[in-house]
């Protein structure tokens, strides 16, 4: 399918995708199954449902204890993982090449096979609170938390991909095992691969164990989620500094603007030589972590800033951020500023890819959001295209006074934010 990356593609009669990108110079070998949906597929009782069945997979199957699991694992020196998203589940593998077999029929039990013991839940019920406190004792993540759930007011992309504890308390063996049968379905269902591997083998293995695995797809296509530009301080006397995270909605994953919107962000807040961090770190000494980033989905998506500072510095602090906002709307911005970021981003998207893992997780974003795969020169050659008039009216675009979020946790110690700091 694509000379340039040697990808390709087999599609089976289930509606399973399976995706190989064949990396000769490489001994390892990266594969994952990746499910079309995530936490924001939740209803709001079920919410944290998609992160509790990521954990149950691997607490033992029909033939494996999870202690077998993690024995034949080890043995081999793998590398065994998964993880949830607002968009997508995915369990997924990285061992030698001469241990692709070996891997491939672990994690096939893994997501075929899944017992769901009323045992086992009930311990890693105790695991998963335990993890959302660890989350809640982190400032740096709670921010981010509240400033998301009230960006997206009411909209499941707003509920915590862990659920909350009274959701997650809920959750007995009946919901998990009627979730795995309406989302592990063929449609819903990518497996991808990179390294030292050969496709049709691959896809012969594969099959042998997938093909029993039910067709269909379960999900309905939502009308996009609304945002709301809300200022939220949540005073925690506990935490040593303040918390910003500050934000406005941005263009989804696949709109035709994305390179200029990467561009932007880098220029914005995306490395050290960024604006924020030349000039609230560097030249006034306001914060020791600043940056930007962007968070896109398949329908929507956000650009935030995120920074730590005391709580007499958090207004100053803002009124520098909205002062860049403006210089990006009514500065043309500098030729040698923009040859600085396309570099960036270049360097940045290059090293993205030099592991098999970062191969393989690329394949199934691709496929999930574009059924097409760009080439690296196809991908470079659209950010060289940004020019220094299309990031300016991006910035026009994005930062509307009325359009800005604001979350501020910490000892506010009386601090006032209204929405007249936010002007830019």
């Amino acid at each position: 399918m694509d000379n340039e990356r040697n990808i390709r593609r087999t599609v089976l009669p289930n509606g399973l995708t399976i995706l190989t990108e064949k990396m000769d110079h490489l001994r390892s070998v990266a594969m994952g199954m990746w499910i079309r949906a995530g936490s924001r597929h939740e209803s709001a009782e079920m919410n944290g449902i998609s992160h509790f069945v990521e954990h149950m997979v691997f607490k033992g199957t029909t033939s494996r204890s999870a202690q077998r699991i993690a024995r034949e694992v080890d043995a081999i020196g793998g590398n065994l993982d998964a993880f949830t998203g607002k968009e997508t589940v995915c369990f997924n593998i990285k061992v030698l090449d001469e241990h692709a077999p070996v891997a491939l029929e672990v994690l096939s039990d893994l997501v075929l096979n899944p017992v769901f013991a009323a045992d086992e839940i009930v311990r890693e019920r105790g695991v998963i609170l335990e993890e959302i406190k660890i989350d809640e004792d982190n400032p740096d993540y709670l921010v981010h938390e509240i400033f998301t759930q009230n960006f997206w007011k009411g909209h499941a992309l707003g509920k915590p991909i862990l659920g909350t504890r009274e959701t997650v308390k809920r959750f007995e063996r009946e919901n998990l095992t009627d979730y795995y049968g309406e989302r592990f379905l063929g449609g819903n269902m990518i497996f991808s691969a990179a390294g030292n591997i050969d496709h049709d083998s691959f896809v012969a293995q594969v099959t042998r164990r997938f093909e029993g695995l039910p067709s269909g797809e379960s999900l309905t296509v939502d009308a996009p989620p609304k945002t709301a530009a809300r200022i939220i301080l949540k005073n925690k006397n506990s935490l040593e500094q303040v918390q910003l995270c500050l934000g406005v909605p941005s263009p989804p994953i696949q709109d035709s603007s994305r390179y200029v919107t990467l561009v932007l962000n880098t220029i914005l807040g995306g490395g050290m030589s960024s604006r924020l961090f030349q000039t609230i770190r560097e030249e006034r000494g306001l914060a020791y972590s600043i940056y930007s980033d962007l968070n896109p989905y398949r329908d929507t998506g956000s650009l935030c800033v995120y920074a730590g500072t005391s709580s007499d510095k958090a207004l100053q602090m803002i009124e520098l951020v909205m002062e860049q906002f403006k210089r990006l709307k009514n500065e043309t911005l500098p030729a040698d500023e923009l040859r600085r970021a396309k570099d960036q981003l270049r360097g940045n998207l290059l090293l993205s890819l030099e592991s098999s893992t970062s191969r393989m997780s690329n394949l199934a974003r691709q496929q999930m959001y574009f059924q097409y795969f760009f080439g690296m020169q196809e991908i470079l050659d659209k950010v060289e295209e940004v020019t220094a008039d299309q990031v300016m009216a991006m910035a026009n675009k994005l930062f509307q006074q009325e359009a800005v979020a604001v979350t501020l946790l910490g000892r506010l110690d009386g601090l006032k934010l209204e929405r007249e700091h936010l002007a830019c």
